[in-house]
C-alpha cells in the first residue's frame, strides 16, 4: 500500500507540499496526530505517519515518545493494538523491539475467533473480513508469519454475502467495498485467488460521477470505498482504464488547498485517514 500511495506525488505535483503541511499541521504536540475531536489517537497516527512516509518526508520523532507510552499495548482494543504495530514499525527505523513485539503478537492471538480468523472482541464465535486484515498486517509488521493460515481462510469464506461480496459477519445479504477489499487482500497475501467474480462485484460499486460506493444501496460514493476497492483490484489484476478519468475526477472533488482530502461529499471534516486514503487512491490511478 506504501508503494502504491508513493506514487500519488506524480499527480499532485508542487501540491505535494500543501498535503504535507497539511499532515504536520494534524500532529499533536505530544507525538500523536489528531482525530476528528482534536485529539491525539493511535488510529488516526498511522494514518498521518504512512501518508508522511509516502510523500517521502521522515516520520516526526516525537512520535516515537507517544507511542512508547502504550507499551506492549496490554490497554488497547484490537484495532488499537493492530495500529500500534504499524505505528511503532513507522517511526521505528532502528527496529522494533523483541519483547515487545513479542508480547504484542500474543496479545494479538488473544482476538482469535472461534471460526479461527480474528475479532475486534475476545473469544468470538466469527471473525470479520475487517479484522482478518489487521491482524496478517500487523503481524507482517512484528516480522511474524500468520498463524493458522486454514483457519483465517475458513473465517472468509464464512463471511462471504450472498450477493458475492464479503461483509464483516457472517449471513450478510450484501457485502461491504471495505470488507471485500480487506478480504481479497488477505486471501492473495495468503497465496489465495479470489473468483473472478469478485472483481466484477467490485467493479458494479464504481459510480457513474466516479468513486466506489460502500455497498450496493449506500447512496454517495466514499473515499475509503474508492482507494480500497482500487487496491483490491489491482490485486486481482482487473482493467480500471474504462474507470481511471472518472475516478481522478471524483477524488479531485474531496482535496482541499489546505492539503487534506475530505472522505466524501458530504463530509466537512479534513483528517490524516482519508488523507492517506487521498494519495493511496491517485497513486493507483497513475499506473
Amino acid at each position: 500500500m506504501l508503494q502504491v500511495a508513493r506514487l500519488a506525488p506524480a499527480l499532485l505535483g508542487e501540491s505535494r507540499h500543501l498535503v504535507a503541511g497539511f499532515l504536520r499541521q494534524s500532529l499533536n504536540a505530544d507525538g500523536g496526530f489528531l482525530d476528528r475531536d482534536g485529539q491525539s489517537d493511535l488510529y488516526y497516527t498511522v494514518f498521518g505517519l504512512e501518508a508522511l512516509l509516502a510523500l517521502r518526508e521522515p516520520a516526526p520523532g516525537i512520535t516515537a515518545s507517544y507511542l512508547h507510552q502504550f507499551g506492549d499495548g496490554a490497554s488497547l482494543d484490537f484495532v488499537h493494538l493492530a495500529c500500534l504495530a504499524r505505528a511503532l514499525g513507522s517511526a521505528s527505523p532502528a527496529g522494533l523491539n523483541p519483547d515487545t513485539c513479542a508480547r504484542i503478537l500474543r496479545r494479538l492471538e488473544s482476538f482469535r475467533s472461534a471460526d479461527g480468523g480474528f475479532a475486534v472482541t475476545q473469544r468470538a464465535p466469527a471473525g470479520s473480513a475487517y479484522a482478518c486484515f489487521l491482524a496478517m498486517v500487523a503481524f507482517q509488521d512484528l516480522g511474524a508469519a500468520v498463524p493458522d493460515r486454514d483457519g483465517m481462510l475458513g473465517c472468509l469464506e464464512g463471511v462471504r454475502a450472498a450477493d458475492g461480496g464479503y461483509a464483516n459477519g457472517p449471513g450478510a445479504e450484501a457485502g461491504s467495498t471495505p470488507a471485500t477489499a480487506a478480504a481479497v487482500m488477505v486471501m492473495r497475501q495468503l497465496d489465495v485467488a479470489p473468483d473472478a467474480a469478485v472483481s466484477r462485484w467490485l467493479l458494479e460499486r464504481c459510480h457513474s460521477s466516479g468513486g466506489f460506493f460502500a455497498a450496493p444501496r449506500t447512496p454517495l460514493p466514499d473515499l475509503l470505498s474508492t482507494a480500497t476497492a482500487l487496491h483490491a483490484l489491482a490485486a486481482l489484476h482487473a482493467d480500471i482504464d474504462p474507470l481511471r478519468e472518472r475516478c481522478l475526477d471524483f477524488v479531485d472533488t474531496l482535496w482541499t488547498s489546505t492539503g487534506g482530502f475530505y472522505g466524501s461529499w458530504a463530509d466537512d471534516t479534513l483528517d490524516c485517514e482519508y488523507t492517506y486514503y487521498g494519495l493511496l487512491a491517485l497513486g493507483h490511478l497513475t499506473v
